[in-house]
């Protein structure tokens, strides 16, 4: 980021002209100030004035000014790009949208905002500073830019050692500094000419790796301020490898930030860092092309035709392009995935995942890929672990999925975020009997995995939850303790020693400021409702959840929570009111006709609820729970017909729901259509297989039919 001016200002202000939508932007001069004529949050052309510049290349971004110390990102960016390569021109971040001043991404609206969106990861040392009261900010940093004490913490720890420093002075230690010594020249050797592999002598200073992540990750925000190279689970919450943001194998999807996708890689688990191959100074790579690779992989084995079967020197001869495919943001931002993986051709049209050697070879099909694959590697390369079936199935196979799924996160040669990933997955199907299992898993050494399995015990009655979670209160990383708060929020006082109570309260303390902090996040808002709504705090929750629909009018769970709290209140008026306000603004929210559904149920109106449960589920087709309810509502209507109907649908969609399979045994059962109920039975047994009741439903059924 840097201020707006002739050396930084890359754009062409010459009059220039944009067209988007029927909107005409125009780009200009005036008294030596950058200006952009556009659409303004109320839709009329106005005057806006460039206060900053974000980016240099490929795109460069400006952002303006607005009361309330707010900055906000021009939709419509300059591609830096020499000519020839398509750039020097105008183009908008989302070029096959309309976006018009009453869209939530229209460039004057929040999530358009540099105070909430961007500014933690391009400035040094930034302070939010928002005001929940005032709905501003006074955000603040050190430097406007990303300098030395991003990385390597307060330089006035340096200057002080500077003065009191006295000859002769030690070649070696911090200097005052966090140190962040890779060694990347000399940590890498073969450990023999014939060596496929090279070996990484030392442990490289985990700091290193940490001061790259804070900024490198699709990451929520714990705690502002933390010192440089500090564990990332200290300062952030780490997204997990779930849908939209990544496909089922872990391949990237919408914007991650590369972190998380390196964290599943082999080179990870054996030492490789960032800067074995940045260059974190310089910004460039440490080689050019296979060079680079070829500081640790032999070239001999694998930069030849016989390893990659291209011709040398060509675009498929090279290494990232089959391991580190390119996908591209903001248009024309073409970022790598750096989960550097072994192309799975073969598992791309099950999995729904992009394939590499399509992606340059456009006209074929993943399994004429594989199928060359065979007549290069032989088919053993279809062996090689993978996990992505697994995740996958998790969205696919219901309850039956369960057994894969804790096989997975338990699996020690596994990554794990892979891992965490595979027990996030497992929630809605986990019962009291896997406690041993997730116990198991909290005393791993990796936060991450902690933090995942902590979510999962917040269903369980509140004496197995003290038991197994109260330990980690006192948790030295900050997310862990926080999210052991979290899960033990509605637990009383009674249930917990003195030391406990004291753990949790101050945990507890940091979880609300860290959500406090993100206050101009609606979703930040709903996190602190439901925090106090567990507390039994009900009239706080009931302010953050309408102060989350102040600040997005559209945020649909917001609706949803806010009218729960109504409910939980008997104040059924009220709840009704806020439903139907959220469904005149978004008629197409399936969770909120849901919940209107539910409501008029309450009320005894069955008619006005079947209509709403019927939008939900035909709106929310991949939601079994949003079928499985509009199935019971039409057979307590006496519409058993329609009701199996929609089951059977569902059942389609998602073949081992159990509550729609034990719905439909026990409607089949009075339909007196014993064949029908025993086909579902089955399922049923394939999840359960030595359920003593299941097998005797399975006797009866036979029996009967």
């Amino acid at each position: 980021m840097q201020e707006a001016g002739e050396s930084t200002v890359l754009g062409d202000f010459n009059n220039a002209k944009f067209r988007h939508y029927g909107v005409e932007s125009t780009f200009f001069r005036r008294d030596g100030k950058f200006m952009v004529r556009t659409d303004g949050a109320d839709g009329k052309l106005a005057d806006f004035e460039i206060s900053r510049t974000f980016g240099v290349w490929p795109l460069q971004q400006y952002l303006i000014g607005f009361p309330g110390g707010r900055y906000q990102a021009l939709g419509i960016a300059w591609d830096s790009r020499a000519k020839g390569e398509g750039g020097q021109r105008w183009f908008h971040v989302y070029p096959n949208e309309r976006m018009d001043h009453k869209d939530p991404l229209h460039w004057t609206g929040l999530y358009q905002n540099w105070n909430l969106e961007c500014a933690a990861c391009h400035s040094t040392n930034l302070k939010k500073g928002y005001d929940a009261a005032g709905n501003s900010y006074n955000t603040r940093f050190s430097e406007i830019n990303v300098a030395c004490e991003a990385c390597h913490g307060p330089g006035s720890r340096h200057a002080e050692r500077a003065k009191q420093a006295r000859a002769p002075y030690a070649a070696q230690g911090d200097k005052g500094l966090v140190v962040l010594e890779t060694n990347w020249k000399d940590a890498w050797k073969f450990p023999a000419a014939d060596a496929r592999h090279a070996r990484r002598d030392q442990a490289a200073d985990a700091a290193a790796m940490n001061s790259c992540a804070a900024c490198h990750a699709r990451r929520s925000t714990i705690a502002e301020g933390g010192t440089p190279g500090a564990p990332l689970d200290d300062t952030h919450r780490l997204a997990l490898l779930t849908a939209p943001n990544y496909y089922a194998d872990g391949q990237q999807r919408e914007e991650v930030y590369v972190w998380g996708s390196f964290l599943q890689t082999e080179m990870y688990r054996k030492g490789v860092t960032c800067m074995d191959c940045h260059d974190a100074h310089t910004l460039k790579l440490r080689a050019q092309g296979n060079a680079l690779c070829a500081r640790c992989h032999n070239a001999a084995a694998f930069d030849t035709e016989k390893h990659h079967f291209h011709k040398a020197g060509t675009k498929g001869a090279q290494c990232v392009e089959c391991h580190m495919p390119a996908r591209n943001y903001m248009v024309i931002d073409a970022r790598r995935d750096h989960g550097i993986r072994v192309p799975r051709p073969d598992l791309s049209p099950s999995l729904g995942s992009p394939d590499a050697c399509t992606q340059c070879h456009a006209s074929r099909k993943p399994e004429w890929a594989a199928t060359a694959m065979d007549k290069w590697y032989g088919e053993t390369w279809r062996a090689r672990p993978q996990y992505g079936s697994t995740l996958h199935v998790a969205t696919t196979q219901g309850a039956k999925a369960l057994p894969a799924l804790l096989a997975l996160a338990n699996d020690p040669a596994a990554p794990s975020i892979i891992r965490a990933t595979a027990a996030a997955l497992a929630q809605p199907y986990l019962s009291p009997g896997n406690l041993p299992a997730l116990r198991n898993l909290l005393a791993h050494s990796d936060p991450t995995l902690r933090i995942a399995v902590l979510g999962l015990l917040e269903p369980f009655e509140p004496a197995a939850r003290v038991q197994t979670v109260a330990p980690l209160l006192a948790s030295p990383v900050r997310g862990v303790r926080v999210e052991a708060a979290r899960i033990l929020a509605d637990v009383g006082d009674d249930r917990l020693s003195p030391e406990q109570r004291g753990h949790r309260a101050k945990a507890t303390e940091e979880y609300v400021e860290s959500l406090r902090q993100d206050f101009d996040w609606p979703t930040a808002n709903v996190s602190y409702g439901n925090l106090r709504m567990r507390q039994g705090r009900p009239e706080e929750a009931i302010a953050a959840y309408q102060r989350a629909l102040s600040l997005d009018a559209r945020f649909a769970g917001a609706y949803v929570n806010l009218a729960d709290a109504y409910r939980q209140q008997k104040r059924e008026n009220e709840a009704e009111s806020v439903l139907r306000r959220g469904v005149e603004l978004l008629p197409r929210a399936a969770d909120l006709r849901h919940a209107l559904g539910l409501l008029l149920v309450r009320q005894g109106d069955k008619a006005a609820a079947l209509k709403e449960l019927a939008a939900a589920a035909a709106l929310a087709p991949d939601s079994a729970r949003y079928g499985f309810v509009y199935a019971v509502g039409l057979n307590s209507a006496g519409r058993r017909g329609e009701a199996l109907s929609v089951l059977k649908a569902a059942a389609t969609r998602h073949p081992y729901d159990l509550e729609i399979l034990s719905t439909l045994v026990s409607m089949n059962r009075e339909a007196g259509k014993p064949g029908d109920a025993l086909l579902y039975a089955r399922k049923i047994a394939e999840v359960f297989p030595d359920d003593p009741a299941v097998k005797r439903m399975l006797g009866e059924l036979e029996r009967a039919k």
